[in-house]
């Protein structure tokens, strides 16, 4: 007898329908799933039989064969069990088969005929309800992650008994119900209350959350790079409602995510200088998610920058560039969402006191050199701004008024923000950084002082045409964070300035 019933896998970031046709007929007993299930799946077979039986339900002796569809795609989560035993139950007669098709399962199961949750539910259940299924079927872990989804009825299995007994009208399962959301005033632990003088990088790090644009900064050990890194989403603006869901989706496929509501604060993610290409961008047979992928809408931090392996830092321009990134495999092409704000830190030599008036630098310069030179051109090329962080003085440190708050700080930057929003949106991006050349060309008009001061600039310092194109976004949101509606020489000068490149020199 033929049954089919319908599950759920991830491709990249987003939900798949997975179609498990069953088919069981007379012969040598056989349990085969073909379709291209990695050995993830073909061990369902183990644990679907025996999840069965364990649930009191004895099964003649059959061939089986499993179909998962489509069968060019590779299938790797165990979320498939439950629907695998649902459709061999509909197979043998057990349970009716014609109202599978109005809903999808995702579980696995244990031995004993438990439902486990599973990871990459959310983007199942936006998936299902795309796909206009009336209800899914997840475990009680899942419950919460599903009812994210308007509009889709889920239900909460404890285990395959008492889903067969609601499949089959003897016991009643009603639709899970979504909790209430806490709204709580969001207070950061890291403040830039805390950061004692540091005025240059402070404001730096403003534009730079205003505008979205990457950062690199150059200091002394001790200067405060890292403080200052790490207070960044402390100023960042409020993530909306799209944003949160691709966030949350991302988090749930990598089986990070915590909680039971959209994630509601941005990425912070610090990988350490050892992280791997893999790590970095994402990898395996079917690829998972890496660090510039978990930073999307939020901050990735490289601390120690020419510690990192530098072909994993070379991997970075095209996400950097692009907001996105495709990683192909022999299975599959997948493409990630990338756009994050980088936030990079190093010392400007390896004893860290070059240019240091009060301590002496024991490096030579051919030391010198090629510590920078881990760091290629092409890659510096893409950090907006450029930032020298000197070491903080004794009067400062001691000071017992506090600095401005990153509550007064992020107030600003979600002015500047809105004004962006409000000349962006039809375009759908979200800030000035995700602007191409061509829209700076049609929305950001220099006054003629500012493209003389501009011009000048471009022959003296030899820029590219990249350089160019992050000079004019940076000068763009400091109009914005002004309220001036053209791009001053003013807002030009200090976009210049804060492209230093004196902290990159020998």
């Amino acid at each position: 007898m033929f049954a089919r019933t319908f599950g759920a896998t991830t491709l990249g970031v987003d939900g798949l329908i997975i179609d498990v046709e069953v088919d069981s007929a007379a012969g040598l007993p056989g349990f085969d799933i073909v379709g291209l299930a990695d050995a993830l799946v073909k061990e369902a077979k183990e644990r679907v039989r025996t999840a069965i039986r364990n649930s009191g339900i004895q099964l003649r002796q059959e061939k089986v064969t499993i179909n998962l569809a489509p069968a060019d795609v590779r299938k790797d989560s165990s979320g498939l069990d439950l629907p695998i035993a649902v459709g061999l139950l509909a197979a043998y007669g057990l349970i009716s088969a014609e109202t599978l098709d109005k809903y999808l399962f995702a579980a696995e199961l244990s031995l004993e005929g438990e439902c486990r949750g599973i990871r990459g539910i959310l983007p199942m259940a936006v998936k299902a309800k795309e796909a206009g299924f009336q209800a899914m079927f997840v475990a009680s872990d899942n419950a919460d992650e599903a009812l994210l989804v308007d509009g889709l009825e889920v239900y909460a299995v404890d285990n395959l008994a008492q889903l067969v007994g609601f499949l089959t009208g003897q016991e009643r399962l009603l639709p899970a119900k979504p909790q209430a959301p806490i709204r709580e005033e969001r207070e950061f632990a890291d403040d830039f209350a805390d950061v004692q003088g540091q005025f240059q990088a402070k404001r730096a790090l403003e534009i730079a959350a205003a505008g979205g644009h990457n950062v690199l900064m150059v200091g002394a050990p001790g200067a405060g790079k890292t403080m200052l890194a790490r207070r960044m989403g402390s100023i960042l603006p409020p993530m909306g409602a799209e944003e949160k869901l691709e966030v949350t989706k991302i988090y749930s496929v990598a089986g990070l995510l915590k909680g039971s509501g959209l994630i509601e604060e941005r990425p912070f993610r610090s990988p350490h200088h050892t992280a791997s290409m893999a790590a970095m961008i994402g990898g395996g047979s079917v690829p998972r998610p890496g660090e510039v992928t978990l930073a999307h809408h939020g901050v990735l931090f490289l601390d120690e920058l020419p510690e990192f392996n530098k072909k994993t830092l070379e991997v970075l321009r095209e996400p950097i560039e692009d907001r996105k990134l495709t990683i192909s495999r022999a299975n599959a092409s997948i493409t990630f969402p990338s756009s994050f704000v980088l936030i990079a830190s190093m010392n400007p030599c390896v004893c860290g006191w070059a240019h240091d008036e009060e301590h002496e630098c024991k490096c030579t310069d051919y030391e010198i050199k090629r510590y920078k030179q881990k760091i290629s051109g092409p890659l510096l090329d893409r950090m907006d701004i450029h930032l020298w962080v000197p070491r903080v003085k004794y009067d400062e440190l001691a000071a017992r008024k506090r600095a401005e708050s990153s509550a007064e700080i992020r107030k600003r930057v979600v002015a500047a923000r809105k004004i962006q929003l409000s000349r962006l949106k039809k375009y759908h991006l979200f800030c000035n950084a995700q602007m191409n050349h061509a829209l700076l060309q049609k929305l950001c008009v220099l006054e003629p002082a500012a493209q003389q001061l501009l011009k000048q600039a471009f022959q003296k310092m030899g820029l590219s045409a990249r350089a160019y194109d992050r000079i004019v976004k940076v000068a763009r949101t400091i109009a914005d964070l002004a309220g001036e509606k053209n791009i001053q020489a003013t807002h030009i000068a200090e976009a210049i300035q804060l492209r230093n490149d004196r902290c990159l020199e020998v």
